[in-house]
């Protein structure tokens, strides 16, 4: 089955449209991980609008190549200006910088790159190994499991951040509440459209999206002090021969590897979790003479191979269960809803032909990494040298004209306008953004779920501990729960701790 799908994905994705946009995704992906302050969700929010507009499978292959090539591209900045592009690529800084003051810039870039790609596609295989398996363990689900999973996909985000569980509970229960906006699908009674026909189909995932996060972000940087500072960076040239460099180090490559897909795959947990328990793994197993943190080849290795495996690993529940590991992959399912494609194991059953699709997008992605990201790293160096000054009014104008391009709706505009409001309220007062979007993904599924998992219970809701898996779910969100509230605790004592010794 898995040969069929990947040879019927084959047909679909041996396209010059969707060849060139996976490799212009890819570019576009390193050029916003590289900038700080955008990243590889940025990316794939700004030019989902255009995205969604194009055939399936080159449209998938857009976007994940945009996720693929912003997970290596913070380490650019990381390693040159001391600044991660991303919170991906903040523990490349721990190697990654020193390389660079003794003089081996390129070689550190180098690897880098070459260490997203090959970690990318170790991803990439564990995708294409286990995503079917989950599928088909999952097939078997019923409303009332699919009911707790989508609880348990909420939990575990909320429960990972890095704010307050409370605040994270919050944010997510206010994504819940945007999904029931709209017509109700069981009783087609319309709620909370305060009479407005604009608000029939509820908000749009993109204009919501690109509000939160775009809008909320440059408001940000505009209140910064760095508007008009132009950094001064050599330029550097990285050469394949960094590729025998990283391969000098297989064995921390695939054990940083298999640490970032297993972290990806687990939903919340994500690459920066994994880029450093990877460092601190390779550091422990490390020899004296590699001086890890004065510039040591394996550090830079260990955190990049891992950001990108996670990507890999990341799209395993995405796509077998319907549940996002992190905002990028939640608004790359909002993307596959779009384009007419539910995930979970119907789409492996009925519709091989785009899940073998969207593997070989994957791997052909970190492929144009390697090859694409090494040639063209001169460029991305140019790129940091850019003013915010000037490059902030040119991602606004990209999110009023992507956002109005899709319905050409002004009404989606003031969408967009109204949520960067309430993003930059939510910032200011330290509420996670990502659980909202997580909250509005999952929030059909569980609603209608739990409705259908009632209307056939006789017993009430003791129908989800009457079942195995659905009870044990429910277990494994108490025990996340705890386990959060026993962290927060204890955290709150060392704190109080050192507070008292000063």
């Amino acid at each position: 089955m898995l040969i069929e799908s990947l040879a019927a994905g084959m047909e679909l994705f041996a396209t010059p449209l969707a060849i060139g946009l996976t490799l212009f995704g890819v570019l576009f992906g390193l050029l916003v991980g590289a900038l700080p302050g955008l990243g590889p969700l940025m990316g794939i929010i700004l030019l989902l609008p255009f995205a969604i507009g194009q055939p399936p499978i080159a449209a998938m292959g857009f976007l994940i190549a945009i996720f693929v090539g912003g997970s290596c591209g913070g380490s650019i900045s990381a390693i040159l200006l001391r600044i991660p592009g991303t919170p991906l690529a903040a523990a490349t800084l721990f190697d990654g910088y020193p390389m660079a003051q003794k003089g081996r810039a390129a070689d550190a870039v180098g690897i880098a790159i070459s260490a997203s790609a090959l970690g990318g596609l170790f991803g990439g295989v564990v995708l294409i190994l286990f995503a079917p398996l989950l599928a088909d363990f999952a097939s078997g689900f019923a409303p009332p499991e699919f009911t707790v999973l989508a609880i348990t996909g909420l939990i575990a985000i909320v429960v990972v951040s890095n704010e307050s569980l409370v605040k994270g509970l919050l944010s997510g229960c206010f994504g819940l509440l945007l999904a029931t906006i709209g017509t109700d699908e069981f009783s087609t009674n319309y709620r909370f459209t305060f009479d407005s026909y604009h608000m029939l189909n509820g908000f749009h995932i993109v204009a919501v999206v690109v509000g939160l996060f775009a809008i909320s972000e440059m408001v940000i940087q505009i209140k910064g002090n760095d508007l008009t500072n132009k950094p001064n960076i050599p330029i550097v040239r990285a050469s394949f021969s960094s590729l025998v460099m990283t391969l000098r180090h297989w064995k921390n490559l695939l054990r940083s590897s298999l640490i970032g897909a297993f972290f990806g795959s687990l939903p919340g947990a994500g690459g920066v979790i994994s880029s450093f328990t990877s460092y601190a793994v390779a550091k422990a197993a490390s020899k004296p003479e590699e001086k890890y943190g004065e510039g040591a080849e394996g550090g830079v290795v260990a955190t990049e191979s891992a950001n990108n495996a996670t990507v890999g690993g990341t799209l395993i529940p995405s796509l077998a269960l319907g549940i996002p590991g992190d905002a990028s992959s939640a608004v790359l399912l909002g993307a596959l809803l779009i384009l007419g494609f539910y995930p979970g194991p119907a789409l492996f059953e009925h519709q091989p032909e785009i899940v073998g699709g969207i593997f070989l997008v994957y791997l052909t992605s970190n492929v144009f990494l390697l090859i694409a990201g090494i040639l063209t790293t001169p460029f991305f160096v140019y790129v940091l040298r850019i003013r915010k000054s000037h490059l902030i009014p040119i991602v606004l104008l990209m999110c009023v004209i992507g956002t109005y391009a899709l319905q050409a709706s002004v009404f989606d505009l003031w969408v967009m306008l109204g949520f960067g409001l309430i993003g930059i309220v939510f910032r200011a007062a330290e509420y996670p953004l990502s659980p909202i979007v997580i909250g509005m993904i999952l929030g059909p599924l569980l609603e209608n779920n739990l409705r259908r998992s009632l209307l056939i219970s006789r017993e009430g809701y003791w129908i989800f501990l009457d079942r195995p898996v659905a009870a044990t779910l429910i277990a494994f969100n108490v025990l996340l729960i705890v386990g959060a509230i026993w962290f927060a605790h204890k955290q709150r004592g060392k704190a109080a701790t050192a507070l008292a010794q000063e």
